[in-house]
């Protein structure tokens, strides 16, 4: 990624995020996946794995900003609050879904929202391409910079979803996932 040009990695576990750290010198956006019972929430939900993530130095710590509630019953906001009470300094992102769930997390101090989850929660399902009109209106109403995320599949969208008004953007499956890619080929060949 660093030699091709990229300007941050977004990693999941400790021990993925150490090594990344250690072999190149890119801000990194932290998670850490892991299912719970009881709920839809899975990226970086507890506060322990909020403090494996800064004990490793991520730069960016992301967790889950949509809707549904954590096991311990707080919301998003709630959580973010937390962390930014724990971990002042710490740079916040919130994986949301909706205007509103974005809304709520910057106010809750999150530096940056991404849009991460659209397209992943019962609210938004069916979002299944890249929403630029989302991106827009999410960058009009909210104060926090705003990070393209999710179903970005061509540099073309890349650039569409910067103009519309992301901050930064992240890149995940387009170019970590060589079956996916191969098969997006295929499809438009044989069309």
């Amino acid at each position: 990624a660093a030699q091709s040009g990229a300007v941050g990695i977004r990693a999941n576990t400790v021990r993925d995020i150490t090594q990344i750290k250690e072999a190149v010198d890119l801000p990194v956006i932290g998670i850490i996946k892991k299912d719970y019972e009881g709920t839809p929430m899975y990226i970086t939900v507890t506060m322990k794995e909020v403090d494996e993530l800064v004990a490793c130095g991520v730069d960016i710590l992301a967790v889950q900003g949509t809707s549904a509630l954590r096991p311990d019953g707080s919301t998003a906001s709630q959580f973010i609050e937390a962390i930014k009470a724990k971990y002042p300094e710490q740079l916040v992102m919130a994986d949301c879904a909706t205007i509103e769930e974005g809304i709520a997390c910057a106010n809750a101090g999150a530096d940056f929202v991404g849009t991460t989850m659209r397209g992943y929660t019962p609210e938004t399902q069916g979002c299944d391409d890249i929403d630029f009109d989302f991106i827009h209106e999410l960058s009009e109403k909210c104060p926090a910079k705003i990070i393209a995320e999710g179903h970005i599949h061509y540099p073309e969208q890349a650039k569409k979803a910067l103009e519309a008004g992301a901050f930064a953007l992240v890149v995940g499956g387009a170019i970590t996932r060589p079956a996916e890619i191969t098969a997006r080929f295929v499809a438009a060949i044989e069309k």
